[in-house]
This record gives structure tokens, sequence and C-alpha cells, in this order.
């Protein structure tokens, strides 16, 4: 694995980036950590504390960093074609803080010109979003994003799929199987509901220029 800082800018945070050939796991979850099946002989799954991910061949997995607190924004898993991006949460015991906050992303969106529509999708109820935004070129164009939310014991999972697994086609199902290769670990302490689970890098990795 190779792990390199980019410089922030408003639309591509600082990240520490992963780059890795391995093949993914098990595809049926998000799981808990203390429900996650044992991956196949010679699986491996990335430890970033509270997210536990199963590299895939092709993607680069990326910690979003707020450069001035340091603090970890998301995991952001990234291919050619589009990325899906990662955010956990603490919750309340048999909760359904999903629910509670799809108004808020929908209200959000609204606020920034865009929309936000619920839809039934492989892992619930989602948010199919369009916002118009600046593209690199300088022009403005609709991005679409599709959110989504599964509720663990005491943890949400919060799931953005941007760019070809946003649009439907053949690419949907193979970035959805890496979402549902995702391991939750909320860990035991006691958080605020709505509280970012804490995302950490891996034992030994170096970052290099």
């Amino acid at each position: 694995m190779k792990f390199r800082r980019k410089s922030a800018s408003p639309t591509d945070a600082a990240a520490e980036e992963v780059e890795s050939a391995q093949a993914p796991g098990l595809t049926d979850g998000p799981f808990d950590i203390d429900d996650a099946p044992a991956l196949p002989e010679g699986g491996q799954r990335v430890d970033l504390g509270s997210l536990l991910i199963t590299p895939a061949q092709g993607i680069e997995l990326r910690i979003q960093v707020d450069d001035s607190t340091g603090e970890v924004q998301a995991v952001i898993l990234a291919g050619p074609d589009g990325a899906l991006e990662l955010r956990a949460f603490a919750a309340p015991r048999g909760g359904d803080l999903w629910s509670e906050v799809r108004p808020q992303i929908a209200a959000d969106m609204a606020q920034r010109g865009g929309t936000a529509t619920e839809a039934e999708g492989r892992f619930g109820t989602e948010l199919e979003c369009q916002v118009t935004r600046q593209l690199p070129d300088g022009t403005t164009g609709a991005q679409a994003s599709r959110i989504v939310g599964v509720n663990g014991p005491r943890w949400l999972l919060r799931a953005t799929f941007i760019g070809a697994p946003a649009q439907g086609g053949d690419a949907v199902e193979g970035w959805e199987n890496l979402l549902g290769a995702v391991v939750v670990s909320r860990g035991t302490g006691a958080m605020p509901v709505g509280e970012a689970l804490p995302v950490i890098l891996p034992d030994g990795a170096r970052p290099v220029s």
C-alpha cells in the first residue's frame, strides 16, 4: 500500500491515498464488527478504526482530511468512473437515524439550489440528488449523486455515490458491492447521537510525497 497526501481545495480536500489491487470480499453487508464474516483465504480488510474496508482492484482508498483541523472528514473509494464517500456516525440503539437525517439532507440540497428525491434501492430508502456546481473547466453543470443510509447497532453509515454509480447502468452493481463489503466498528464508549465515528490510518502507514 502507498500513502500520499494531497493539498486541499474547495472541491478536493486533503487526502491520504491507499493504492491497492486486492479483490473485493464478501458483499452482503455493510456489517457490524460483531457480525462480520471471515474473508476468504488471502483476503484482507484495511482497518481505519471505525471503518474496515476491503480493497478492490482499480480502486483508490482516500482519507479526506480537513487541513485546518487535521480531522478526518470522510473515507473515499475512488475509481476512473466514479467515487463512493463513506461517513459513519453514532446512533441510538435500535433507532432509525437515517429516517431523521434524510429530510435534513433534502433541505440542504434545496438551499443549494438542488433536488433530492426518495427512491428505493438495494440498501433501502435512498436519496437521488442533483445539484449545480462549477466544473473543473470553469463551466457549470449538474452533478448527480445517490445518498444511502444504513442503520446499524448504535451507528449510521452514510454512503454517497458520485459519477457512474449515481447514474445507473452496468457500473452500479460493482460500486454497491464495495459498500456491501464495508464493516463498521463503533466501539463501546458513549457518544452523542450524530457524532462522527473516528477514522484513523492503519498502523505502519507512512505518508510519502
